[in-house]
């Protein structure tokens, strides 16, 4: 797409990186097609191709409007019309700092201000769990829209960790320390590193760690987010550069993940932390990355259970997971489908649309309830066609958002393992 930034962009990183974007897209509009808040809307600009349009114009000039605004608030981020555009168009990145620009210049209304900086000080802080305890007290007298966000705790166990006396294991690798995850679902982290233990790897948390900075970088905090990057690789830098060095930073939450194998990107321009944080970035793995390295040991040890008893699981592939980890695709099963597969669960897709976005988008359910809520139940209508006993994901946004929508229960595929190794070790 032919483009003449405005002046005051030519000299910029800003104006530069949209420019890059801006070059590569055709407007063929085949990213539409995939586009869940166009799908929902039928506007051109709630899709990917108005919504580079409306940048397009910000970057040569044209003041934005709050109608600018919000079409580019509604973007969930899910970056389906990456996997879609056959022109390798890098929409995220035009997306990151158009919105900053156009928030640059148009003031929010106070509301919105409110609740972002709710959201940004809030959520990556250690006030988050007492917020929730809050909110659940408090939760039968609110309007049923807060009540469905503000998670009820599930009926499960609480979470043990290995016993670190038993688990002084050779190998190790690093789980992120977490900040929704811990409060609303710290059964994935314990599954994950039981997991882990049965694999003979120990999971090590850095006390030093902090929240990976997703939340704040998608809000437009990008210096918070850039602090808090640098936090983390301090942190884990000691684990790195060890006698033992850790194999990998495990991440069990995708979006999590997608965020944190971005940080060479993020910081690309801090002379003190570039290199070391497209080391962290290499670093970086899903678990589902690893699950063929575990599938020998696996196999062994489930191998005990009789024939068919693992049971039926329909899994939601997030678009983190799909599209940033390329661990999922609508053309063929990914390695956690596969694999769980392989060890003799029955695994199932949603029968239609099956990587379509559920709607949780990290902050999006807050920020845009009733397109995330449209969402979620067209999600859950499809998963639920398929008569699941459990629902399995490997996001903790979707995995919370989609239990707020049904009373089938929503784990972590990792939590499946874990429940399944309980019963031979």
């Amino acid at each position: 797409m032919q483009t003449q930034l405005a002046p005051q962009y030519q000299d910029q990183p800003e104006g530069r990186q949209a420019e890059s974007v801006l070059r590569q897209c055709v407007h063929c509009g085949f990213c539409n097609a995939t586009c869940p808040t166009y799908k929902l809307t039928g506007n051109e600009l709630d899709g990917p191709r108005g919504r580079i349009y409306l940048m397009k114009q910000v970057f040569e000039g044209q003041a934005p409007t709050r109608t600018t605004q919000e079409h580019l608030d509604r973007c969930i981020g899910c970056r389906h019309c990456e996997s879609t555009c056959p022109s390798g168009v890098q929409y995220h990145d035009l997306l990151a700092v158009g919105q900053l620009e156009v928030d640059r210049q148009v003031k929010r209304p106070l509301r919105e201000r409110l609740l972002r900086w709710g959201l940004i000080r809030i959520v990556p802080s250690r006030w988050f769990g007492p917020a929730v305890s809050m909110g659940r007290l408090v939760r039968p007298i609110l309007p049923r829209a807060w009540q469905e966000r503000i998670p009820l705790r599930p009926p499960l166990a609480p979470p043990a960790w290995p016993d670190r006396k038993k688990a002084m294991h050779a190998r190790q690798v690093l789980l992120l320390k977490s900040c929704v995850q811990r409060s609303l679902r710290p059964h994935v982290d314990a599954a994950t590193a039981r997991v882990l233990d049965v694999m003979g790897i120990r999971a090590g948390v850095s006390r030093q760690s902090t929240c990976c900075g997703a939340i704040q970088g998608h809000l437009g905090d990008l210096e918070g987010a850039k602090q808090r990057a640098r936090r983390n690789i301090d942190a884990w830098w000691p684990w790195v550069e060890s006698a033992t060095p850790a194999e990998a930073i495990l991440i069990n939450a995708s979006g999590c993940g997608a965020w944190v194998k971005d940080y060479g990107h993020l910081l690309a321009d801090d002379p003190a932390y570039a290199d070391k944080a497209k080391r962290i970035a290499s670093l970086a793995k899903d678990p589902g990355e690893l699950l063929g390295a575990w599938m020998p040991m696996l196999k062994r040890k489930l191998a005990r259970l009789p024939a068919g008893t693992l049971g039926a699981v329909t899994f939601h592939p997030p678009c983190s997971l799909s599209h940033v980890h390329k661990l999922s695709s609508a053309t063929q099963p990914g390695p956690i489908e596969q694999g769980l597969r392989e060890l003799g669960f029955t695994v199932n897709l949603a029968t239609r649309d099956s990587h379509q976005c559920c709607g949780a988008g990290g902050a999006y359910n807050m920020l845009q309830p009733e397109l995330s809520t449209q969402l979620r139940d067209q999600k859950i209508k499809a998963l639920e066609e398929t008569d699941p006993h459990v629902i399995a994901s490997a996001n903790i946004g979707c995995i919370v958002h989609l239990q707020s929508g049904t009373s089938t229960p929503v784990k972590h595929w990792i939590e499946l393992l874990d429940e399944a190794l309980s019963r031979v070790t």
